[in-house]
């Protein structure tokens, strides 16, 4: 496994675990982020805006993953607890790596099929 592909699994594995501390260690102050929910132009700003999945992420399941120089892409489902109930959304993530830090992200799935398991915020 290649270091950038190693990075941003230690990322996903401390994110989607709940783990923002650990997780923050692998990213970049200047981290740039895209998803559908959310745009972010920094490390501080992505974590913040992260704060409500803490609460309801029980992990995830690698499909398949691959690299080219630096850029990391991954597809995976993504399991939720939530109080309208359990279940996965297929994710693709795209991270960047530079320096030996994530220093940009971009998350695509299916926002129908979140929004069955996670009501809007409010």
């Amino acid at each position: 496994m290649t270091d950038a592909k190693k990075l941003v699994n230690e990322y996903l594995s401390a994110f989607y675990a709940g783990d923002f501390a650990r997780a923050g260690t692998h990213v970049a102050e200047d981290f740039r982020f895209k998803g559908p929910f959310v745009d972010a132009s920094d490390k501080r700003a992505f974590f913040e805006s992260a704060g409500r999945l803490a609460p309801i992420v029980r992990g995830y399941d690698m499909l398949h993953q691959w690299q080219e120089d630096n850029d990391v892409c991954s597809i995976f489902d993504l399991r939720l607890q939530t109080p309208l109930g359990s279940g996965s959304v297929t994710c693709c993530e795209w991270h960047t790596v530079r320096d030996g830090a994530l220093v940009a992200g971009r998350v695509i799935l299916d926002t129908a099929a979140f929004r069955t398991l996670v009501s809007p915020a409010r």
